[in-house]
């Protein structure tokens, strides 16, 4: 199969995966307000391989690749291409989970999660913490590209206790990954400071040196549209990715809209939720839901008040009596 991510011929923009936020209900919600003729991709949550690998665990971990057949049809009109984001430690399982999600998905590739620092991931050596193990985090990309003929990024950071750019990245350049998306943060940085785009246009520099082909994209603190341009521009990324900026704007992937009235807002938070009743319920906890109303009901008189009412609901009903009123 092709590597879509040399396909793209002008600046493209992606959505991070993120833990109980990018599943299937966001990311189709968020692409459905996205601007048309645009270059987008979209990722899972990230999914555990060695949970993929168990025969109990399977059905739990698996929800997190789970594609409404909505959301198929969207990304496939608007040509929005889909990553299933793994993660895990040993090279054999990444390879099996690889050739399994091929088989039995479709997805348009498969990214390794090289960058979350959270601590409890951390400790037991899997994403950021395999930048200080170089030898096994070359093992695992070889090990999944072996596994499977859609294309392999990674997704990392920039070091460990401090920036180790240059090394890291020239080390991943050896194994040829599809693309590289980098977090101008180290796993110890975590979210806090500003991120680095100094680190990621050395990035740049770097694998135009070594390995032109590949592909870059810079991640960290990218809050608009226009500011991702920007980023662009001044470091020669391929791409710009977007985590925290969609809980600033949910509309970030249509540059054009920066008034979004009270009536929208409200319109598209109860589709979230008619969209999320039917894909999760019952099974998911409802109160997933509430860190996604705060994100809707911004920017309009009275929205406090809403978003303080919303955090005391306890189900889909209350939400819809709510704005029956």
């Amino acid at each position: 199969m092709s590597n879509f991510w040399k396909e793209f011929t002008g600046p493209v923009f992606s959505l991070a995966p993120m833990e109980d936020v990018t599943d299937t209900v966001f990311r189709e919600i968020v692409m459905g307000m996205a601007a048309p003729n645009k270059l987008h991709v979209v990722f899972t949550e990230f999914t555990s391989v060695e949970g993929m690998n168990h025969p109990v665990g399977r059905e739990r971990v698996s929800e997190r690749l789970i594609v409404n057949a909505s959301e198929r049809q969207l990304l496939k009109k608007l040509n929005i291409k889909l990553v299933a984001q793994i993660w895990g430690r040993d090279p054999e399982i990444y390879h099996n989970i690889a050739k399994f999600i091929t088989e039995n998905y479709n997805f348009d590739g498969i990214d390794i999660n090289m960058g979350c620092p959270v601590k409890k991931v951390v400790k037991i050596g899997a994403c950021s913490a395999l930048i200080g193990e170089p030898s096994l985090a070359k093992e695992i990309i070889a090990a999944t590209k072996e596994g499977t003929s859609l294309p392999v990024s990674v997704k990392t950071r920039t070091g460990i206790r401090e920036h180790q750019t240059e090394e890291w990245i020239t080390n991943l350049l050896d194994v040829e990954p599809a693309a590289i998306i980098l977090h101008g943060r180290t796993q110890r940085m975590q979210s806090e400071a500003d991120a680095s785009w100094e680190e990621i246009r050395k990035a740049v520099q770097l694998k135009n040196q070594l390995k032109p082909h590949i592909p870059l994209h810079g991640n960290g603190d990218v809050l608009s549209y226009n500011q991702g341009l920007q980023r662009i521009k001044e470091t020669g990324v391929d791409g710009v990715m977007t985590g925290r900026g969609i809980f600033q704007n949910p509309w970030f992937f249509d540059p054009e809209k920066t008034e979004i009235p009270m009536e929208e807002r409200i319109a598209k938070l109860l589709e979230h939720t008619r969209l999320f009743e039917q894909t999760w319920s019952p099974g998911k906890n409802f109160n997933i839901l509430k860190r996604f109303y705060k994100i809707y009901l911004n920017g309009f008189p009275g929205a406090a008040k809403m978003r303080g009412d919303l955090m005391n609901v306890t189900d889909f009903r209350e939400v819809y009596s709510y704005f029956d009123k």
